[in-house]
């Protein structure tokens, strides 16, 4: 049986004609995975080395080398917050914010829930010094947080 869906597969071939390779495909193909299912599983990323024409090896490789991709040992929660630690963020209460939330929900940077709702992440830099501190909910940037502005942002429902 397949790990990939079809709707990935539709998805990850429309991305071909877009790069000038099919190895330049293998970051889509990595977040199409990740975002339907939480992880990219080693089944998947054989599944997307035999789309690619890529050896398994070279799909793990890029799937490690970014902090952006979980693994089935270590899946994502149902929302994923970064929290920026870049000195600016840092200086504006980063610090104290990340702490927080670790504290309200019993876990370390780069653990999940136990009940699987919320991953917290570290980022290095998210480019919005301006308005630090900065978290990044899914894909979407929010400047000059509180710890209450993250509470909420967590208890809202998904957006997909």
């Amino acid at each position: 049986m397949s790990e990939l869906s079809q709707n990935a597969k539709q998805v990850i071939a429309e991305h071909l004609p877009r790069y000038p390779n099919k190895q330049a495909v293998t970051l889509p193909a990595l977040h199409v995975v990740q975002q339907e299912k939480g992880c990219v599983s080693n089944k998947a990323m054989r599944e997307i080395a035999e789309i690619l024409e890529l050896s398994p090896a070279q799909i793990l490789d890029t799937a490690t080398f970014y902090g952006f991709f979980r693994t089935e040992d270590n899946p994502l929660g149902q929302k994923r917050i970064w929290v920026c630690r870049s000195i600016s963020c840092m200086l504006r209460g980063g610090e104290e914010l990340l702490a927080a939330l670790c504290e309200k929900y019993g876990i370390a940077p780069g653990e999940t829930t136990p009940d699987g709702k919320l991953t917290i992440e570290l980022a290095e830099c998210l480019g919005a010094c301006d308005g630090a501190p900065c978290i990044l909910l899914e894909d979407e940037l929010h400047l000059r947080c509180s710890l209450e502005d993250v509470e909420r942002l967590a208890n809202e429902p998904l957006k997909k």
